[in-house]
């Protein structure tokens, strides 16, 4: 009976597709520009339109990006990776459902009203901010544990991640966006940390090699 040894597991993960990870590498740097000018949008300029928009399209542009790293974290744990990919996953539609409802609404001048109104699908941000931090925290917990990404890129994680979740209990108890309990969180992360995590996250994936393959000069 063969025994399973270290490097047979490592034999049997599947290599990670280059194309995709180059193409997730360019979503997550789109994805960081489309959240900095999300909260350009919504705090800066006050538009409804363009702040739904870059919700909506920052949403769809991090599931290729969550993709991509879970490909990467699953060497280090698969079982809580595929969470992390879930919960992602859940955020990042939320998010872009969230996006999309806004637009509707707001290009519908029959919905007046309705943006005062709690999301049905994502309710004072569950799925875009609580989901998406819970997501973040787990992935921020691999990258630190492993190493597939730059260790800091964990440690910003960890930071987004409470960011985001005390911004969805903020939107959830306080619910006035101008509160400074909700406006210094979400400056915080949208002008700055979020931004930073997913530029610095498609650059990581556009350059192709783990941190650990760095070290050992694997190919």
């Amino acid at each position: 009976m063969e025994t399973e040894t270290p490097e047979n597991r490592t034999e049997s993960v599947p290599a990670r597709s280059a194309p995709f990870e180059r193409f997730a590498g360019v979503c997550a740097v789109l994805a960081g520009v489309s959240g900095f000018l999300y909260a350009v949008a919504f705090v800066v300029l006050q538009d409804e339109l363009l702040s739904a928009l870059f919700l909506m399209l920052g949403g769809l542009l991090t599931t290729a990006a969550l993709v991509a790293v879970y490909e990467r974290l699953r060497e280090t744990d698969a079982s809580f990776a595929l969470w992390a990919l879930l919960l992602g996953i859940a955020g990042s539609l939320g998010s872009a459902v969230h996006g999309g409802y806004d637009l509707a609404n707001i290009v519908d001048p029959r919905a007046t009203g309705l943006l005062e109104l709690p999301n049905p699908v994502d309710p004072r941000g569950l799925l875009t901010f609580g989901v998406a931090g819970a997501a973040l925290f787990v992935v921020g917990w691999l990258i630190v544990r492993g190493g597939q990404f730059p260790r800091g890129l964990g440690y910003l994680a960890y930071l987004s991640a409470v960011l985001l979740v005390i911004l969805y209990l903020g939107r959830l108890i306080v619910i006035d966006a101008t509160n400074p309990l909700i406006l210094a969180p979400a400056l915080l992360n949208g002008f700055l940390i979020n931004p930073i995590f997913y530029v610095w996250l498609g650059l990581a994936l556009l350059r192709g090699r783990t941190v650990h393959e760095a070290r050992t000069g694997a190919p």
